[in-house]
């Protein structure tokens, strides 16, 4: 998770720094935060819960199902443009 954490840190604070207004940058960031830290217990939680159930295959299939559930998630906004 080390080098590609390292490569999207800097986009997704520059991200919530531009979405957020400046009064309520701070709080923009904790909420980010509080919410990636959830997620990331979330899932820890449930592949830990996989892999002791089901061993690691099915672990890895779950993440790969994830990960296509959210690119189809995805597919609509694609080729969308935000105004400036």
């Amino acid at each position: 998770m080390g080098t590609a954490h390292g490569d999207d840190a800097g986009l997704l604070a520059a991200l919530v720094a531009d979405a957020a207004p400046a009064a309520l940058r701070g709080t923009a960031f904790g909420l980010f935060n509080l919410v990636g830290g959830l997620a990331l217990l979330a899932a820890s939680v449930i592949a830990g819960a996989l892999w002791d159930a089901y061993g690691s295959a099915t672990t890895f299939i779950a993440g790969a199902v994830f990960a296509a559930v959210a690119l189809v998630g995805l597919l609509p906004l694609r080729g969308r443009r935000q105004a400036p």
